[in-house]
């Protein structure tokens, strides 16, 4: 009975290593983003370019359920609308994203760019009067459009594989941002039947096909790179927003928190000393 026992635990443990073994991926490589250091703070020129990256490629397959348009209008967003005064003219001039010094922040209702963005997507909705479906242009307080009406859907049109919603998988991944941007480079070009090798993934294979190509999306910057390194690095940077939209002032307050804690600290000393003086211990 105990050699049955030890037979069958001996080959429970083989079958575990082999699986383990089958689904270990190639470490994400190094890189370094802005964010990273407890100091550090999002470069929004590629979290505006990730969210293009994004929004003209992933969207077509890959939802973010927990982003609405609105949030990349707010304080801290990548299209965070702001109003500058110009030293020159002194007028006050309209400023996408934090300014160096100065400016007034614009109400998302009031951002011209956010109701632009929305209202580039068709959202379907239930028509009040018939109470059928029915497609209309975005608005600022709508989640981002899904791709596909239900998981089944996405599943049929992707092979059987449902494209994972994008909007926290940065968190959601080992290696974050660099896992993100190694997938997305990591493609070799080699394929068997539906699924594409790709040495970043879990068990080397993955349903998605390589979706970024050099020049597939045009930069307004032309001193960008248009390279699927870029693309990957800029998509990298926007989920990393979306995932933690709050990790500047966060990082902020930790700072003020610290700063606040130590001289604190320094003034309970020198109240013991005070307190305790000529006393013998």
């Amino acid at each position: 009975m105990l050699r049955a026992l030890s037979a069958a635990a001996a080959l429970t443990v083989a079958a575990f290593g082999v699986a383990w073994a089958s689904s270990e991926a190639k470490h994400p490589e190094e890189y370094r983003f802005s964010f990273e250091s407890p100091t550090g703070s999002y470069d929004m020129a590629a979290v505006q370019r990730g969210f293009q990256v994004y929004n003209q490629v992933c969207s077509n397959c890959h939802s973010m359920d927990h982003l609405a348009y609105r949030h990349l209008g707010e304080e801290g967003g990548p299209f965070a609308l702001y109003m500058v005064r110009n030293h020159e003219t002194g007028e006050m001039e309209p400023h996408v994203g934090r300014p160096e010094h100065g400016g007034t922040f614009v109400e998302v209702t009031d951002n011209p760019y956010i109701r632009a963005i929305a209202s580039s997507h068709m959202i379907t909705d239930i028509d009040p009067t018939s109470g059928q479906p029915t497609d209309r242009p975005g608005r600022i307080s709508d989640h981002f459009r899904r791709p596909f009406p239900n998981e089944i859907a996405a599943r049929a049109s992707n092979g059987g594989a449902a494209p994972p919603d994008l909007s926290v998988i940065n968190s959601a991944r080992h290696g974050g941002a660099r896992y993100v941007r190694s997938l997305l480079m990591g493609f070799t070009g080699e394929s068997e039947g539906t699924l594409h090798y790709n040495p970043y993934f879990p068990g080397g294979r993955l349903a998605m096909a390589p979706p970024l190509a050099d020049g597939a999306v045009p930069y307004a910057d032309p001193e960008t790179p248009q390279t699927v390194e870029q693309y990957a690095t800029d998509v990298a940077t926007f989920l990393q927003w979306s995932a933690d939209p709050h990790m500047e002032t966060r990082k902020r307050m930790g700072l003020v928190v610290l700063a606040f804690l130590i001289v604190l600290a320094g003034l309970l000393y020198l109240s013991y000393k005070q307190v305790w003086r000529g006393e013998s211990h």
